[in-house]
């Protein structure tokens, strides 16, 4: 099949795309790799993908030949350039978090469907082997019904982090560690459990001197009824990531792999009547899956070629937005907020304080 023609905006997290990209030589075409700081692009670029530096967005959008734009800018940034993709006739993958509020993501599936191109959100956690073994177990009746879940996002971001002026403010980052930081981990959530129906928040700023949240403490109910919890500091003495599931037949819990919660030493316990040697057999017969962001890179190459996909929807990312502005909704009012939001919500055109 045809190769996709990629190009990179931003040089930071797009680091870590362009390698996704690089080990996918057969998919993809790293065309250009786009930033204000050229020089910081040139520092990883290699020679043998004969990729393109430049500072200038509108060469990418009016090169014909580019069919994906890749945006990986800060968070304010994501739904200006994104629509400016879309309307120049590209599809566009968006680093988290896609917008800043359900009202931007609302006008970019409408941005979507005028223009006819696809938005990919990134979500590259839900790529590895313990979620699929995981999703395996539940899609083979094993699991039964979800009881509880836990989840811990303990990552350590000290002053130094936030030296970057637009980190750690309303106006660059446009929220804290439930937006930038366990974004992820909630997402991963909803795509094991599915659709959240309320949220009960508490979030505070304890660690660093900055303007928004770094701790966090989160009680969930699913439509389900499953309850759980979320756990969020960016005090922690190093970066974890734990997430527990209990059913009905089995209780599943990650490594503690801060950013591929997905990958590393699963287990997966049965609860009787299910046996462990029905768990195990579920288990052997899944097989290895690509991870993380090379995984997430696969997957959209299949949809943009008319192939069998698992990308991440706009939908879905619209959920995860909608999440976060009912946590911040929460806190503020002091009382749980129910799932979905609407536009007559105070956080739907965004969860800024006033």
């Amino acid at each position: 099949m045809k190769k996709v023609n990629v190009a990179i905006i931003g040089a930071g997290i797009g680091e870590k795309h362009y390698a996704a990209y690089r080990a996918l030589p057969d998919l993809y075409n790293i065309r250009a790799l786009c930033d204000v700081n050229t020089a910081r692009a040139a520092a990883f670029v290699q020679p043998d993908t004969n990729t393109t530096i430049t500072d200038d967005y509108d060469a990418i959008l009016a090169d014909p030949d580019i069919d994906l734009v890749d945006i990986c800018l800060p968070p304010h940034l994501h739904f200006d350039f994104t629509a400016r993709a879309l309307r120049a006739g590209k599809d566009a993958i968006c680093e988290k978090p896609l917008c800043n509020s359900v009202a931007d993501v609302d006008r970019l599936i409408e941005i979507s469907r005028e223009t006819g191109r696809t938005v990919y959100p990134v979500f590259q956690y839900r790529f590895g082997n313990g979620i699929a073994r995981l999703r395996a177990l539940i899609d083979a009746g094993l699991a039964g019904r979800a009881y509880v879940a836990s989840l811990e996002t303990h990552w350590n971001r000290d002053a130094e982090y936030y030296a970057i002026d637009w980190r750690g403010t309303w106006a660059g980052e446009q929220g804290g560690a439930i937006l930038g930081h366990a974004i992820h981990t909630h997402d991963l959530l909803s795509f094991v459990l599915g659709p959240v129906d309320n949220v009960f928040a508490r979030l505070d700023t304890r660690v660093n001197d900055i303007e928004v949240e770094d701790c966090a403490a989160l009680a969930i109910q699913m439509s389900s009824g499953a309850l759980a919890t979320s756990s969020v500091t960016l005090g922690a003495a190093n970066d974890t990531s734990r997430l527990r599931f209990c059913f009905e037949g089995v209780t599943a819990e990650s490594g503690d792999l801060a950013y591929t919660p997905a990958e590393g030493n699963w287990t997966f316990t049965a609860r009787a009547p299910v046996t462990q040697e029905q768990v195990d057999a579920v288990i052997a017969n899944t097989p290895d899956q690509p991870k993380g962001q090379v995984g997430f890179s696969i997957q959209v190459y299949n949809a943009m070629r008319g192939l069998e996909s698992e990308f991440v929807n706009i939908d879905e990312a619209r959920s995860s937005i909608e999440f976060v502005s009912a946590v911040y909704q929460s806190n503020r009012a002091g009382r749980p907020v129910s799932l979905p939001l609407d536009d007559s919500d105070a956080t739907y055109e965004g969860w800024m304080p006033t």
